[in-house]
This record gives C-alpha cells, sequence and structure tokens, in this order.
C-alpha cells in the first residue's frame, strides 16, 4: 500500500520504517476500520468525543499528589473533557511556540501515571509529533539508547524523575519539566496560552508513536505504529470484546510507557467518552482500595496483581471487608493467566476475568473472549478484525489443530521495527510471529502452552513451563512459582522450580517433596521439578510480567536463592 502524504516536517520515522515487503499483511477492509486519509488520534479521542458527549464528563481522575514527607497526599482531583482539551491544546502551543517542536519530531515522554502525562501525550499527537513514552523507572544508560535509536530531539518529564534523564546527557535534547519550578514548568507556562490549538493534519499512517521493547535482552527494539493504528486497537478489542460503556471508570496497574497500560487507561475510556483514574500503585490493598472508593468499573493488569488480591480479599479491608460491586470488567494481560487464578477470582468475586495476549509489536491485544465464550485456560479467540494461526517453525506451514506450534497473527495493525534486522524475523510471509508456542483447538481456541524459548527438552520430552507453574500454583501453599530449565550433562535440561510460599509455610526439604508429589498427581512424572528453589519473590517487570530469563542466569546472588 503506498503511503498518503505525510504532514510530517522531519521524516525521519517514515524514512526508517522496513521496506514495504517485510511488512505485514494490514487488515483494512472492515468497514469498521475505515479511516479517512488524513487523521489525527488525538483529535479523534479528544475533541471528537468531546463533541458527542459534552465537556463537563470526567475524563481522567488522579489519586492526589504526594507532598515532600511523603505521607501527606493532596486531595484526589478530577479533570473533565472541556478541561483535558484546554490543558493538551496549551501545552501543544507550548511544544510548538515554546519548545520548537515541530511535525514528526520525536518527543520523549517520562512520568509516573498521572493525568499530567496522558494530556502530554495528547499534545504531542495534536502536534503532530512522535511519541516516545518510556517507563519512569528505567535509566540514563537505557534512556540514552532510546534517544540514540529515535533519534529523539525534544522531552516531557515529570520533574520527580528527571534526574535520570539529565544523566542520560542526550546531545541537543530539549526538556520541559512538569511538576517542577515556577520557571520550568510547561503546565505553568501553558497557563498563559490559548485554550484552542489546530491540531496537525496527520495521515491515517503518518507515525504517532514508537513503542519500544522492555529490552529485557540485548538491544531494544522500536515498534512503530500509526494515527490509525491507535484507533485500531479501540476499534476492535475494545469496542468488540470489552465492550466498554461512557460511564465506565477504568484503572490498572500498567504504567502509560507500556502500550498495555497507554490502550487501557487512555485510549480506550477516551474513545468512548469514559473516564480513567491514572495513580501509581503501591500494592493490592490500595488497589482495592481504589476500586470501592472510585467505584471502578474496568480493571486492567496481570496475573500477578489477581493472585495479589485474591490473597489480600482474604482479609479485612481497613473499613471491613472490600465492597468491589462496581467491578463489572477485569482485563489480564502481560502473561499466561492460570485456569486456577481464573477461577477463583470467579468464585471470589463473580466476575469472569477476560484474558488476552498482545504484544507492543501489535500495538494490543489480538486474541481474547469475553463473557460466556471465555474458557478458563484458554486465551480465546482472534479479536475481530485479526486472524491467528499455529505454524510450524519455518514460521509460514499451519500445522493441524492439537499440535503446539508458533502463533502468527495478522490484522490491522502489524510489526513494523524501526531500522531493525529483526524485521525479518518477526514477520514472515505476511504473518507476524509472535514468539509463543500455542495449540488451536477444534472449537477455535488458541491455548498458551509457553513462549517458544520457555520450552524446556529434558530427556527428549518437550516440556511447557507454564504447565508445571499451573500445576503448582493450584497447591494451596504456593503463591507464586516460575518454572525454567537447567542445563545438565545427561538430560539436556531438567526442569527447575522457584517458588513462593504463603505466609508462614515451612520451607525445606519437606515442602520440597510435597510440592513434587502434588505435581506428579497433576502432571505426567517427567514434567515434575527436579530441583524447588524457595524464594522470597519472583523478578518482574514494572507491569507484573515474570522475567524468566533472569532465574537462568548461572548464579543468583545468595539472598535471592534458598536452595532445598
Amino acid at each position: 500500500m503506498k503511503p498518503s502524504p505525510s504532514a510530517h516536517v522531519d521524516t525521519f520515522a517514515r524514512d526508517h520504517l522496513p521496506p514495504p515487503e517485510q511488512w505485514p499483511a494490514l487488515l483494512l477492509d472492515d468497514p469498521g476500520l475505515s479511516y479517512p486519509g488524513r487523521l489525527n488520534c488525538g483529535v479523534e479521542l479528544l475533541d471528537r468525543t468531546l463533541e458527542r458527549l459534552g465537556a463537563d464528563r470526567p475524563a481522567f481522575h488522579d489519586g492526589g499528589m504526594p507532598a515532600a514527607d511523603g505521607e501527606q497526599r493532596s486531595p484526589r482531583r478530577t479533570w473533565s473533557y472541556g478541561t483535558l482539551r484546554s490543558t493538551v491544546d496549551r501545552l501543544a502551543h507550548v511544544l510548538t511556540s515554546d519548545l520548537g517542536v515541530v511535525p514528526g519530531n520525536r518527543v520523549l515522554l517520562r512520568g509516573p501515571t498521572t493525568p499530567e502525562l496522558a494530556a502530554c501525550w495528547l499534545a504531542v499527537m495534536k502536534a503532530g509529533a512522535v511519541a516516545v513514552t518510556v517507563l519512569a523507572a528505567q535509566r540514563a544508560q537505557e534512556l540514552a539508547t532510546i534517544c540514540e535509536l529515535a533519534r529523539v530531539s525534544h522531552a516531557l518529564c515529570d520533574a520527580r524523575v528527571a534526574e535520570e534523564l539529565d544523566r542520560a546527557a542526550v546531545p541537543g535534547l530539549r526538556v520541559g519539566l512538569f511538576g517542577g519550578g515556577e520557571h520550568t514548568d510547561v503546565l505553568r507556562l501553558a497557563e498563559g496560552r490559548p485554550d484552542r490549538f489546530d491540531a496537525v493534519e496527520t495521515a491515517a499512517d503518518d507515525v504517532a508513536l514508537i513503542a519500544f521493547t522492555s529490552g529485557t535482552t540485548g538491544r531494544p527494539k522500536g515498534c512503530v505504529h500509526f494515527h490509525r493504528d491507535v484507533l485500531a486497537i479501540a476499534d476492535t478489542f475494545s469496542a468488540r470484546v470489552l465492550r466498554p460503556h461512557a460511564d465506565d471508570v477504568f484503572t490498572g496497574t500498567p504504567p502509560l510507557g507500556f502500550t498495555f497500560g497507554l490502550g487501557g487507561l487512555v485510549i480506550f475510556p477516551l474513545r468512548v467518552g469514559a473516564s480513567a483514574l491514572l495513580d501509581q500503585w503501591r500494592g493490592a490493598a490500595q488497589l482495592l482500595d481504589v476500586v470501592q472508593e472510585h467505584r471502578v468499573s474496568v480493571l486492567f493488569t496481570a496475573p500477578t496483581a489477581y493472585r495479589a488480591m485474591l490473597a489480600q480479599l482474604e482479609k479485612p479491608g481497613e473499613h471491613g471487608p472490600y465492597d468491589l460491586a462496581s467491578l463489572r470488567r477485569c482485563v489480564s494481560a502481560g502473561e499466561h493467566l492460570p485456569a486456577s487464578t481464573w477461577e477463583s477470582w470467579r468464585e471470589r468475586t463473580g466476575i469472569r476475568i477476560i484474558d488476552g495476549i498482545g504484544a507492543t509489536e501489535m500495538l494490543h491485544i489480538f486474541i481474547s473472549a469475553s463473557d460466556e465464550a471465555i474458557r478458563p485456560g484458554r486465551t480465546g479467540r482472534p479479536v475481530p478484525g485479526f486472524q491467528a494461526r499455529v505454524v510450524d517453525p519455518d514460521g509460514v506451514t499451519p500445522v493441524p489443530d492439537g499440535t503446539p506450534g508458533l502463533l502468527a497473527v495478522r490484522g490491522p495493525v502489524g510489526c513494523r521495527y524501526l531500522s531493525d534486522v529483526r524485521q525479518r524475523e518477526y514477520v514472515r510471509g505476511g504473518w507476524n510471529i509472535t514468539g509463543d508456542t500455542y495449540v488451536r483447538d477444534a472449537e477455535g481456541y488458541f491455548r498458551f502452552v509457553a513462549r517458544a524459548d520457555d520450552m524446556i527438552i529434558s530427556a527428549g520430552y518437550n516440556i511447557a513451563g507454564p504447565e508445571v507453574e499451573e500445576a503448582l500454583l493450584r497447591h494451596p501453599e504456593v503463591r507464586e512459582a516460575a518454572v525454567v530449565g537447567r542445563p545438565d550433562e545427561k538430560r539436556g535440561q531438567i526442569v527447575v522450580a522457584h517458588v513462593v510460599l504463603a505466609p508462614g509455610a515451612p520451607r525445606g526439604s519437606e515442602m520440597a517433596e510435597t510440592l513434587r508429589q502434588f505435581t506428579i498427581s497433576e502432571l505426567a512424572p517427567y514434567k515434575c521439578p527436579r530441583e524447588i528453589i524457595f524464594a522470597a519473590s519472583l523478578p518482574r517487570t514494572p507491569t507484573g510480567k515474570l522475567q524468566r530469563f533472569r532465574l537462568r542466569e548461572p548464579e543468583l546472588a545468595p539472598h535471592e536463592r534458598d536452595l532445598e
């Protein structure tokens, strides 16, 4: 497909897309995904929604700003759609007039999850620039690498996390702080700017954002997405599976630097005129308190958080049992959702968790199911608008139903790495190869087996680590489990389980043997862990995704291991 004439003055992002023959096939003939040639997703999400539903509706809430002593917090605030648009438009004036941003410039966005950060993202969209949203936890070297790869020229950064960006020492970077001093705060500067901004008339296929993979191994990859892609994820997964209402209140734990959080906390609520609570999370009890206090109805988080909340629900809240009656939608992604967690959450709350698999390369969720279509333990079916199949290791040839293979998917969005030779690995034959091993059953449901690199081959047997983890999690004393392979001269690999026990549960050889026997009662004996390591916690990303690669490292610090 020939690209539309770009509105970008700085054409770096489009110039560094992979060649068209390396793109995945895009499914754009769905009537619900037909977009005009000129399209600015910031206008569509904010201005068009405001025009339909009015300026007085709540758009964002926050948890109150922490005071200097870290204890007292200022009162919670609510931003209406009208307030949000005025703030966004004023910020867009600051970007273009004061900071010198021109359409196509890459603008780094960094800070905790707040309405201010979301407003900055929308301002970047309306200014026709390219958002590069990163995590507040990322360090100077990581930030320097991202800025180098994306040729970042400008940044908007929360003053509370500005030190690492300063240390990154990015040449020529123009930085605007928010939440800073009187003369550096772009929000205060914006107060003196007009409250209307004529958004840049970007092309639907102009680059809107570059989302970098977490970079847990190797050099991070920049995933390039267009203005139409931002709307496509709202008009597929959100509209057709999640099906939110305008009076919903969204919240969740993933930061906006991850596309799971950007979609679930900004794009999806704004698309339907709902509101979102944007806050920094400090554990299961606080998350449950917020759901109760703000009458949250749509929750986005990872399986780990659901398990932590289940454990918390066993205890009374500060003012008695938690009232979760407002919740009607719970979404899980980031890692596999075990059937045991799904069943326990349903039993405790009455809510069917909507499981899903997504990828930074695909922007958001592409396989899922909701309501009566859910099958616990299976991820679901392709989201309407997407196609999926299971293929053999060549990435092209489909395998029969019931046979494990690589997951391949295509839809209205797809992988386009920023100037990266790994594009050829991810896209094969027009399909996006996600790196996950799946099985499709006779009903057309897709069941997760493992990440392709999480398969353990022991004495000729293929063992999926997540399957062993699920079995261990069914034991009442196990709170978390991670299973990896360890090299072994005789067997090639052996199965090693890292286990976090419930508070008060005894560690040691007796518990290890109990867990082994329990696993044997649940699975074939060859899948039983040959070694069990008791740990206080497991390594995870800021969104709760398990970092198994860290458990494969040959040496862990003594305080991280409690060897049986």
